[in-house]
């Protein structure tokens, strides 16, 4: 390349990159035309001349690698951290951050119950939420502790209030005490109501959970340790809205399967976006079975979780 030729692709580049002026006005100040200027700032990219770098996010790569290899919508990776109430705080932001850029005016939003899903609605009530005209109903039954602050009905209650729409409740354990029980709620016209909305879901928020003996449904004294046992015989390595699967994604019958009460997982594998957020070394095998059925398409976790699903 001339020197001649050179200088004049630095002085186009300059002007447009630096200076930021328009090509039409670059061709007048260099007395050519406005497809010679864009031709330089080709040539000044192909030459060298001009690097244009995009700064990613530090778990860019890793998202990217998620995305691929489980053929997500999306992938969230956050900072791993020793307190694992601060990652909970943190996916609970990634999470809020999807919901404010994809919920609009008629969504039926679907939420379950848990703490990290708590941390959502409280990241929720501190930001500046868009006002819509949706419904936000619960996917699952609530905790045994009809009072508890991790309720799924007090928990749409407060998201909803935060966007100014419509908020659902329903009136019913996650896990009846007998096979009875549930078959009463299921023909009461609260179910009805509530059943029918999951009909017409277009996006869900859940956890992940594994049955170990941190899991919601432990303590929340919905069942104890040798329930636990019983679901690892039974082949279970996670749940997700009170409903068990295996490490292939194939729900598994247990002893809880007649006194469930939650929206089918088949209906999480049509929607829109179904959001799953969850992170720890002891949820991967849970977490990998959300993937394997397809339960979820969009994850949100942190950055070593995110290394061991990929190594996996």
């Amino acid at each position: 390349m001339q020197p001649t030729e050179k200088r004049s692709l630095i002085k186009a580049a300059h002007m447009y990159y630096i200076e930021q002026l328009k090509q039409d006005e670059i061709a007048r100040r260099m007395g050519i035309n406005r497809s010679t200027v864009s031709k330089y700032l080709k040539r000044a990219l192909q030459a060298g001349i001009v690097e244009i770098r995009i700064k990613q996010d530090s778990h860019e790569e890793l998202e990217a690698a998620l995305e691929r290899r489980f053929h997500l919508k999306e992938a969230y990776v956050v900072n791993t951290s020793y307190d694992l109430q601060e990652v909970k705080q943190h996916m609970a932001k990634a999470g809020l951050s999807l919901l404010r850029r994809t919920v609009g005016d008629g969504e039926v939003i679907g939420m379950a119950w848990g703490t990290t899903i708590k941390e959502l609605v409280i990241a929720a009530e501190a930001a500046q939420m868009p006002r819509i005209d949706a419904d936000i109903v619960p996917i699952d039954g609530g905790p045994f502790d009809q009072s508890s602050e991790y309720h799924v009905n007090t928990l749409c209650y407060r998201l909803s209030q935060t966007m100014d729409c419509r908020s659902h409740y329903i009136y019913a354990p996650a896990i009846t005490r007998t096979p009875e029980i549930r078959d009463a709620i299921l023909s009461d016209v609260n179910y009805e109501k509530i059943s029918n909305f999951w009909q017409h879901l277009t996006l869900a928020v859940v956890g992940i959970g594994a049955p170990v003996k941190s899991s919601n449904l432990v303590w929340m004294g919905d069942f104890g340790t040798e329930s636990i046992y019983s679901l690892g015989r039974a082949g279970a390595v996670g749940e997700i809205c009170s409903v068990f699967y295996d490490k292939h994604g194939r729900v598994i019958h247990t002893e809880f399967t007649d006194r469930t009460i939650a929206v089918p997982l088949d209906i999480l594998k049509s929607l829109p976006y179904s959001i799953g957020m969850a992170a720890g070394r002891e949820k991967v095998p849970a977490i990998m079975g959300a993937l394997k059925g397809e339960y979820v398409n969009v994850l949100i976790t942190d950055e070593t979780t995110a290394k061991i699903l990929l190594n996996e």
